[in-house]
């Protein structure tokens, strides 16, 4: 008699409501717990990143405790650079906008002519401009000075989790490897810490690239507070697909305040040029596919969670969709046409080529292994 597999314990359909019931209620309460959760997981980000560091270190004969304390000082001190440029920038521009008020008011009138000419009743045209007016943006530059104090606590609680992290960190790969029956996870644990410290190091130098490139343009073109939109091109790289464009229209208007659509349009050439070159054609070659997800995959990571997590949650859209997959997509030797859907367009070319064979190849024996699933025989 031929045998028959173990059938489901639940139905189907049964299956997928209480996994979007399941997925609805963990979405709500991350987005309750956002204001704690974002800094934990940006520290968990940081801490990966630089965990080889502190490996690198204690091969070379440094303590654990001094190796330790080079990563945190490392991370926490570029972090605290960031964090006070940033800052400062900002409370730039909040004394630079008033200066161009009159030009402000000036492009207004146009796009209120322009508007009121296409048929666009008054109230409506009112309405849709009161939003972007020099008023209206300068509170908002305000506000975000003004919130400084949550960002210092913030900070703190980064810097503090970063500091625990990075010390418990060392002995965790090995603590994890006693458990028994955890064999896929670790596999797939690592293969998320790999891939979210590529993106991460590709990311940053690139964007470093970038905005160095940037911020160099804007001095020549003579745009005001060229640190402060070079920050914002480095910081808006870490957002997928979108990253650019918000990059790109803060100095884009005020290019277009200071010397009209020609200087504006420069803007947007330079910004598009630079981008295009290096991060199209120049990363590539040496990085491929640095991500690992689809294009699609990576577009809506940012939307979820940002609506999950706020603003942090766009920065570290990746590296929570890389461990969210690794987690759920990865251990699972089922799953495997889920891998192959949501992979990039790099790993799909590297399967059809029969390239790839790291991937292909099946696990190493381990002694806490599960052994093979048995099936119902009749005979």
């Amino acid at each position: 008699m031929p045998a028959t597999p173990v059938g489901r314990a639940l139905p189907l359909w049964l299956t997928v409501v209480l996994g979007v019931a399941g997925a609805g209620g963990a979405a709500w309460a991350l987005r309750t717990a956002a204001p704690i959760l974002g800094p934990v997981v940006l520290a968990f980000v940081l801490c990966v990143v630089g965990h080889p560091m502190t490996g690198a270190l204690q091969r070379r004969g440094v303590r654990r405790g001094l190796a330790v304390a080079v990563t945190v000082f490392v991370l926490e001190g570029a972090l605290i650079g960031f964090a006070v440029a940033l800052f400062l920038s900002f409370g730039r521009l909040a004394t630079v906008l008033p200066e161009y008020s009159e030009e402000w008011a000036d492009l207004l009138d146009g796009a209120r002519s322009t508007l009121a000419g296409a048929g666009i009743g008054p109230e409506q045209v009112e309405a849709a401009l009161r939003t972007v007016g020099p008023e209206a943006v300068l509170s908002a530059v305000q506000g975000v000075l003004a919130g400084f104090g949550g960002w210092i606590a913030a900070l703190v609680l980064v810097l503090a989790t970063v500091l625990f992290m990075t010390a418990e960190g060392a002995e965790l790969p090995a603590r994890l490897a006693q458990a028994p029956g955890t064999w896929r996870l670790r596999g797939a644990l690592r293969g998320f810490a790999r891939n979210t410290r590529r993106y991460v190091v590709v990311t940053t130098v690139f964007g470093a690239v970038v905005a160095v490139v940037d911020t160099v343009a804007l001095v020549v073109i003579g745009i005001p507070l060229p640190l402060l939109w070079g920050l914002l091109s480095f910081l808006t790289n870490y957002v997928p697909n979108i990253g650019f464009f918000l990059g790109l229209a803060p100095p884009a208007l005020l290019a277009l305040l200071v010397g009209g659509p020609g200087l504006a349009l420069v803007v947007v050439l330079v910004y598009s040029l630079a981008n295009f070159v290096i991060q199209s054609v120049v990363q590539p070659v040496f990085v491929g596919d640095a991500v690992g997800l689809s294009v699609t995959l990576s577009f809506l990571s940012v939307i979820v969670w940002t609506t999950v997590l706020g603003p942090l949650g766009a920065l570290l859209a990746v590296p929570l969709t890389l461990f969210v997959h690794a987690v759920l997509v990865g251990q699972d030797p089922e799953r495997q046409w889920a891998r192959i859907l949501l992979e990039g367009t790099a790993g799909a070319r590297r399967r059809a080529a029969g390239g790839d064979r790291r991937e292909r190849a099946e696990p190493p024996p381990s002694p806490d292994a599960p052994p093979a699933p048995r099936v119902a025989s009749t005979g």
